[in-house]
């Protein structure tokens, strides 16, 4: 094995220190890259018409499906 550096060896504490798990949210927030209203708005109807672009489809087999099966039986 290996011997690690002093430096490479990470620091561990024990125990839930609330005021510190708050300042690293808040500096992991800090990092994020929030989109634009733009983007939200782009996004979020491409999203809508592919839901309705599914569930339209699954509309559509399964009545095709339900047809075949009443001429079949």
């Amino acid at each position: 094995m290996a011997k690690k550096n002093s430096a490479e060896v990470e620091q561990t504490t024990t125990g839930f220190s609330p005021g510190k798990f708050v300042e690293e949210t808040k500096e992991e927030l800090a990092k994020v890259v929030w989109p634009s209203r733009q983007q939200v708005i782009g996004e979020s109807t491409a999203v809508l018409l592919m839901v309705i672009l599914v569930a339209s489809a699954i509309y559509l087999i399964d009545n095709f499906f339900t047809w075949a099966a009443t001429k079949v039986f």
